[in-house]
């Protein structure tokens, strides 16, 4: 059985949901970002207990089929933006979400930005430049790596885009030591 899980972000994440799954009682047979399989259906005994252990740390279980489809394209593009090789081949966001839900990437569009308010390129835009504010962070790469890394054609487009929706330019985020917003919270 497949479970949905909103707000795992990270590798810790993954860890957490594993841990309080295994708490639960229940065989895990595979865990990724934002899914969960499991050897057999819980008992709505257990059902209820994984729900609770997920909500006490942060997490959440997603039951409707729509929001369970949102959660997993939020994860994908996660995936894809922060626990990516950089030197891995580029694919098209719309092949790679397509492949990965089985779905029309037309419905599953329509339906992020019906449910959301933006459209999966946004939310993924935004996913880049929390990137590109981690990498900065980090100070061990010059802007064209940076850019390179996050899939900007230049260190110019990935500065215009960063000062449009920051509202100020990579440097002074960097002179100004400003925090990166959680990953979950992002869009």
């Amino acid at each position: 059985m497949r479970l949905t899980v909103r707000n795992m972000v990270c590798a810790r994440c993954v860890a957490a949901v594993e841990q309080i799954v295994k708490d639960t009682g229940l065989a895990l047979r595979n865990i990724e970002l934002g899914e969960v399989e499991l050897e057999a259906a819980p008992t709505p005994a257990q059902l209820e207990q994984l729900r609770q252990g997920l909500e006490a740390v942060g997490f959440e279980l997603v039951d409707d089929r729509d929001a369970a489809t949102i959660a997993r394209i939020k994860a994908a593009i996660v995936k894809l933006v922060h626990h990516s090789d950089a030197a891995a081949p580029k694919v098209k966001l719309s092949e790679l979400l397509s492949n990965a839900l089985h779905r029309e990437y037309s419905s599953l569009s329509s339906l992020f930005t019906q449910v959301e308010g933006i459209t999966i390129e946004q939310f993924f835009l935004l996913q880049r430049l929390e990137r590109v504010k981690e990498l900065i962070r980090y100070d061990e790469l010059t802007m064209s790596e940076i850019a390179f890394r996050t899939g900007f054609s230049s260190v110019a487009h990935l500065s215009a885009q960063f000062k449009k929706l920051t509202g100020m330019t990579p440097s002074a985020f960097k002179a100004m030591g400003k925090g990166r917003t959680a990953l979950d919270r992002v869009g």
